[in-house]
Parts: C-alpha cells; sequence; structure tokens
C-alpha cells in the first residue's frame, strides 16, 4: 500500500531530493554572465510587480509544456524561482523526471531576493486588451509579454510605402511596432495597386502616407503612425533619423539609397534593406559596426540608365509582398533580439524557380564611410552623385 503523505511532507521530501541553491549564488552566477536559463514559474499577476532581469517567464501550470520550446538541452543548466522556493521545488522535480539532468531551485525565491535587496527588473505591463490583441505572440517563448513590450516600445522608420513598405508597414503595424514613420512624397496612382496593397482604389490621387496611416490605424489603432510627407535629402534625413531605432529601406532608386545608407552609419542606425527587379528579390540588414554597409557592397553607382526601375522593367506583383515582410521579419527579430540576422549576408528569392540563395558579404576596409580611413564625414548631394534625380519612394 503506497504511503500517504501531507502536502508538506512531500515538499519537505522533494527538497531533499532535488538541488536547492541560495539566491546569493544565483547572483553571483548572473554576475559572472554563467550560461544558463533562469526561468519564473509565478503567476501573471505576481511577475507584473516585479522580476529577475533576464529571467523567462513560463507560469508553472505550463512549465513542462513550453520548456521544451525554450530549450531541448536535457543537459543544459536550469534555474527556477518561484515566491518562495516551493513551486519552483516541485517543478525542479518535474523537470528532472522529464529528463533534465542540472536543474537548479532557487532556495529563497522571489520574495527572498526582493528582500534581500537584489536588483529587481520592471517592465510595462500589457493592459488585458493587448494581451487579447496579441496573444499568439506572447505564447511564443522567444516572444513572450517581455518581447511584446519591446516591440510596443520600438519605433521604426519606413522609408517608401511603395510596393516593400507596404506589407512591411503593414505586418509591422500588426505585430504592435508602436511607432511607425512613413516618408513618402508621392501620391496613390491607379497603377500602383497591381502591388502597393496598403493603398485601395477609394485612395487615387491622395498622398501614399495620409492613405498608408488610415489603414494602418484601422488594423491596429494603438499604433502611432507619425508622417514625413517629404522628400529625404542631405539636409533632412539625420533630423528625422534621430527619432527611430530601426530604419526599413523601400526606396526604388540609387540617390536615396546612397543617402540612407551613409545617415543610418553617421546616425548609427540600423538599415533593413530591400530591392526588386521584376522576378528577383533582395533582402540584407546594413548595421554600422557589425557588418558591411551598402557602399561596401555598391562603392559607386552605376551608370544613369543602367538599372532599369519597376517604371520601365516591371514587376510581379506579388514579388514586393514576399521581400517586404523579409524586412519585417528582419525587423522584429532586431527588436527582440532573437535569431540570426541579415548581417553580413543578402539573402536572394528568384520567384521564377521558386529558390532562396544567402551569401556572405565582408565589410570593406577602404570602405569610404564605414571603413578604416573614412572621407565620408558628412552627407553630400547623392543625386549629384549618382548623375540622376531621386524618384519617390
Amino acid at each position: 500500500m503506497s504511503q500517504k503523505l501531507s502536502s508538506q511532507e512531500l515538499l519537505t521530501r522533494i527538497k531533499r531530493e532535488i538541488r536547492e541553491m541560495p539566491m546569493g549564488e544565483i547572483r553571483a552566477k548572473l554576475d559572472r554572465g554563467d550560461d544558463f536559463t533562469l526561468i519564473d514559474v509565478r503567476e501573471q499577476d505576481e511577475y507584473d510587480q516585479g522580476f529577475i532581469d533576464g529571467a523567462v517567464h513560463i507560469p508553472r501550470g505550463f512549465l513542462e509544456l513550453r520548456v521544451e520550446n525554450l530549450t531541448g538541452d536535457r543537459d543544459r543548466e536550469i534555474v527556477l524561482y518561484c515566491a518562495g522556493g516551493n513551486r519552483s521545488a516541485l517543478a525542479a522535480k518535474s523537470l528532472e523526471a522529464m529528463g533534465y539532468a542540472n536543474v537548479i531551485s532557487m532556495k529563497e525565491g522571489f520574495n527572498g531576493w526582493r528582500n534581500g535587496g537584489y536588483p529587481v527588473a520592471k517592465t510595462r505591463n500589457l493592459t488585458p486588451a493587448e494581451r487579447e490583441r496579441y496573444s499568439r505572440h506572447l505564447i511564443v517563448p522567444e516572444i513572450g509579454e517581455k518581447g511584446q513590450v519591446k516591440i510596443l516600445e520600438s519605433r521604426v522608420l519606413l522609408v517608401g510605402t511603395g510596393g516593400l513598405g507596404s506589407p512591411a508597414a503593414y505586418y509591422l503595424a500588426a505585430a504592435g511596432v508602436g511607432t511607425i514613420g512613413l516618408v513618402d512624397f508621392d501620391t496613390v496612382d491607379v497603377t500602383n495597386l497591381q502591388r502597393q496593397i496598403i493603398h485601395g482604389t477609394s485612395d487615387i490621387g491622395r498622398p501614399k502616407v495620409l492613405s498608408a496611416k488610415e489603414t494602418i490605424n484601422e488594423l491596429n489603432p494603438d499604433v502611432r503612425v507619425v508622417l514625413h510627407e517629404t522628400r529625404l535629402m542631405s539636409d533632412n534625413i539625420l533630423d528625422i533619423l534621430k527619432d527611430y531605432d530601426i530604419v526599413v529601406d523601400g526606396c526604388d532608386n540609387f540617390p536615396t539609397r546612397y543617402l540612407i545608407n551613409d545617415a543610418c552609419v553617421l546616425a548609427g542606425k540600423p538599415n533593413v534593406h530591400g530591392s526588386i527587379y521584376q522576378f528577383d528579390g533582395y533582402a540584407t540588414v546594413f548595421h554600422p559596426g557589425k557588418g558591411p554597409c551598402y557602399r561596401c557592397l555598391y562603392p559607386e553607382p552605376p551608370p544613369p540608365g543602367a538599372v532599369p526601375s519597376c517604371d520601365e522593367a516591371g514587376v510581379l506583383g506579388v514579388l514586393p509582398g514576399t521581400v517586404g515582410l523579409i524586412q519585417a521579419t528582419e525587423t522584429l527579430k532586431m527588436i527582440l533580439g532573437k535569431g540570426e540576422s541579415l548581417i553580413g549576408r543578402i539573402l536572394m528569392y528568384d520567384a521564377l524557380e521558386m529558390s532562396f540563395q544567402t551569401f556572405n558579404v565582408q565589410k570593406d576596409p577602404s570602405c569610404p564611410i564605414c571603413g578604416e580611413n573614412p572621407t565620408v564625414r558628412e552627407l553630400i548631394d547623392y543625386e549629384a552623385f549618382c548623375g540622376l534625380h531621386a524618384a519617390g519612394g
């Protein structure tokens, strides 16, 4: 006949069987930068009151279901904490039963940590409406509430609300990017509607930025949309860039590409770049100090007229949708600090063959703006540099 135990007796037994660690040792591990996974198993309302910086939040009731998405490595060191050390002890025993061999329960729990004067992190809490809207993000371990807050507090500037800017803006707004800046000075034309999905037939003749803003706010009214109905020039771009974290380049002409590149390098802003041509698409990320810039790849612009624009050569209508979504994906990954970025790589998409290829690209030590001895220290006349006038975004 099996032994009957009270809850306290069971807890006492489990605490003898698992590995507990005092909070001071956990703090030392964090200070040293040891490689381990820290999991907060408290409920949402407890987590909202504060947590240990760097912890992943998985409520106790979901731990066994979600831990494998967080780490499938059964030998990885995992540290669990709850309020007082009891739930984390039970959770540690459960993970050991799943085959996790290096699980630790923080002995004093979060209450002991806070009362001991150790640092406590606290972020902006999601409202009930936000939790409902972004519920599919919240259950993804790499995002969760902490990641969604990062998205909500992010500021992204989209240059161009055309083929690339349309899908990028639409999905970034859907994801909850808090502030989206739109740069464009063009109006909606009927020929745009074959690919520029953020605009509709009733928008023909209206400013693109206004049309895009209305579409974005219909999708997600919580997004703050800032309009820059202007042509980007050397005398205004740095003033515009200063209010944003990331730039998404959806322009369709070489002067603006070089202008955006140089301004982002000078301002230290990441530039999520995309381009399209007929059935081919390209995407990469230029991040100052972390990889090559646009000038590293293309030191000089092509001769005027050598590369036809979409107006001249045409483009498959769905192609910019694919590339624009890649740009949006790279932007969200950068905001979250997750995954492998396209920094130092170019992703090439061939729609006819339905194939993707990735090529590594290197930083050019002699690059005139990001190289070892830069000669470009201020913005120049990019229309003169490229030998033509800049077109719309």
